[in-house]
């Protein structure tokens, strides 16, 4: 008799990673953190977990969703030294079948299963069944994903929207931008909307005002920012908001996304409440001639803690159906 195929997801980011295997009723058990940095690579990682749960790893099924472009074979990871063939994994490996999609299409597969016990919503507007749905995380990076309604089932749209060009909208971004100009080459929107973009943004408004900064990592200023022991770090996580609602609002213009946009990563849901009193949904809304537009959508707060892992099950799932026909 052949063995049951073991179908096993993991959610893999520039500092974290998680592997788990999915269960017949599709639930996740024995779901495993690992640190990025601490293993040389991801083959070393899944043999790690292989192992340490007695897996026959021919008889895997696996849906890796990466922090990275995944429509090549080499797969480079944009925030974590990492690279690797998806072939010469599957092969190394020795997988029964092994898909990987970007982060950000995991998350999008799992926003329209998600209940509001695992999400928090942001100011008004309604969410319109079947129309298009936007999700961008500030993390490690800035990940962008879309989801769309067609032939009677969601279908997920990747892509790198955290690179595009940052568009600063009043005086004080456009001293940032100043600031920033020094650093790089070219500015994205994934360099204030990240952590390492907090750190930047308090970095700037330090400059601005002619005070040295100090050594503060993303968790410091936040840290400061709520228990109002640091202006500078108030005005820090304040403006992170803003930019925020200003990104989120171009996106629903761009997809018309009248299902809503939702806001994922490690960040947003550690400070709801502040970034509820923020400027975000007012950053949102403030698109002139389309203001209405964009009061109509609404904007949500993942707060469930594997939206990755959640959205590579339902892939899998979809995709051994499918193998199945």
């Amino acid at each position: 008799m052949t063995a049951a195929i073991i179908n096993v997801v993991a959610d893999i980011g520039g500092t974290n990673l998680r592997v788990g295997v999915v269960t017949e009723s599709g639930d996740v058990k024995d779901l495993t953190l690992y640190q990025c940095g601490e293993h040389p690579s991801l083959q070393a990682v899944l043999e790690l977990y292989f192992n340490a749960h007695d897996i026959d790893s021919s008889k895997v099924n696996a849906c890796l969703a990466i922090a990275c472009p995944v429509d090549q074979d080499l797969i480079k990871m944009t925030n974590l030294p990492w690279q690797f063939s998806k072939s010469q994994l599957k092969a190394d490996l020795n997988l029964n079948r092994l898909h990987l999609i970007n982060d950000y299409t995991a998350i999008a597969w799992a926003v329209p299963k998600l209940s509001d016990d695992q999400k928090v919503k942001i100011g008004g507007g309604e969410a319109v069944d079947k129309k298009p749905i936007a999700i961008c995380g500030p993390g490690t990076g800035l990940g962008v994903a879309n989801v769309i309604w067609g032939n009677d089932q969601w279908v997920s749209v990747g892509g790198e929207g955290g690179h595009a060009d940052f568009a600063a909208v009043d005086d004080t971004e456009i001293e940032i931008l100043r600031f920033l100009q020094n650093k790089y080459p070219r500015v994205s929107y994934e360099q204030l909307l990240s952590g390492l973009g907090i750190e930047q943004i308090y970095q700037a408004l330090c400059h601005n005002k002619g005070v040295s900064p100090e050594a503060y990592q993303a968790k410091d200023i936040s840290a400061r920012a709520l228990d109002a022991s640091c202006d500078i770090c108030q005005q820090a996580l304040s403006q992170f908001c803003k930019t925020l609602g200003s990104f989120a609002g171009n996106l629903a213009l761009t997809t018309a996304a009248f299902g809503g946009i939702y806001i994922a990563g490690g960040i947003v849901p550690r400070f709801i409440e502040f970034f509820r009193s923020s400027e975000f949904r007012e950053r949102f809304e403030a698109k002139n001639r389309f203001r209405e537009f964009n009061a109509g959508i609404p904007t949500y707060v993942i707060t469930e803690s594997q939206p990755g892992i959640l959205g590579a099950s339902a892939y899998l799932i979809q995709q051994n159906n499918n193998e199945a026909l």
